[in-house]
């Protein structure tokens, strides 16, 4: 299925508000096509741009979220980072100790391996995608969880620390492990990013696109009409004003 067709399908049957995003590592610095390389900008807010219908690279040399930079390989961190000083400052967590546990098992790329990023629209994508992210409200990511489980059932596991939340949580992990993740965000992605209260992420990896899609549309037959129409509740509510 192509890209610019699962997009679409996602965002018709889902109802978003935003794009499904695109987004791929690069091994070397490489000019892409109408992606801009723009100063001073985090991780989280090239998937905002992304979102909104942008194409953004960040490297070593614009990336200006320290942790970001960590967890894709591109830097090593500022002692007030790894040392947990300056996430206990910002009060993050209550002390550098906890901080440096949370540090400790946070999953990173190899540092050095990857020296590019790009985030698009995942209908836009001039390359085959590593991970695809969904940012939205919850109803819709569930849904989205379900198809990923449809055909064969079981039960999905979700990792975060509350802490870089889309740089590791729903795209580093996913990458890595292969398997989607979801997150609730984090004080950086809610703070930098235009993502609203009622949002969360989610992310996972292309190979598991066309079986989601698919699964999609078969929940769209039956189950989320009858679950957005909320027949029981109606019902419910129906038999108390009586």
């Amino acid at each position: 299925m192509e890209l610019k067709e699962s997009s679409k399908t996602l965002t018709n049957i889902l109802g978003l508000a935003y794009q499904p995003m695109a987004v791929k590592f690069f091994e070397n610095v490489v000019p892409l096509d109408g992606f801009e390389l723009p100063s001073d900008r985090r991780y989280c807010q090239i998937l905002m741009g992304a979102r909104e219908g942008k194409k953004y690279m960040l490297t070593a040399e614009n990336i200006a979220c320290p942790a970001a930079a960590w967890a894709l390989g591109f830097k090593e961190p500022p002692l007030t980072l790894s040392s947990g000083e300056m996430p206990a400052a910002m009060g993050i967590f209550a002390s550098p100790a906890a901080v440096r546990n949370t540090l400790a098992m946070m999953p990173r790329l190899e540092m050095g391996k990857y020296k590019m990023v790009a985030s698009c629209p995942l209908a836009e994508a001039p390359f085959e995608p590593d991970v695809v992210v969904i940012e939205s409200d919850p109803e819709h990511l569930m849904w989205v969880a379900l198809a990923k489980v449809f055909e064969t059932g079981g039960r999905l596991d979700f990792s975060t620390a509350i802490l870089q939340a889309t740089c590791v949580d729903v795209t580093i992990l996913p990458f890595l492990t292969q398997k989607m993740n979801a997150t609730l965000g984090c004080y950086g992605c809610r703070e930098a990013t235009n993502l609203t209260e009622g949002e969360c992420v989610l992310g996972f990896p292309i190979k598991d696109l066309e079986t989601i899609v698919t699964s999609l549309q078969r929940l769209n037959e039956k189950a989320i009409p009858r679950v957005r129409g909320k027949t029981i509740y109606k019902a419910l509510m129906s038999r108390e004003e009586h």
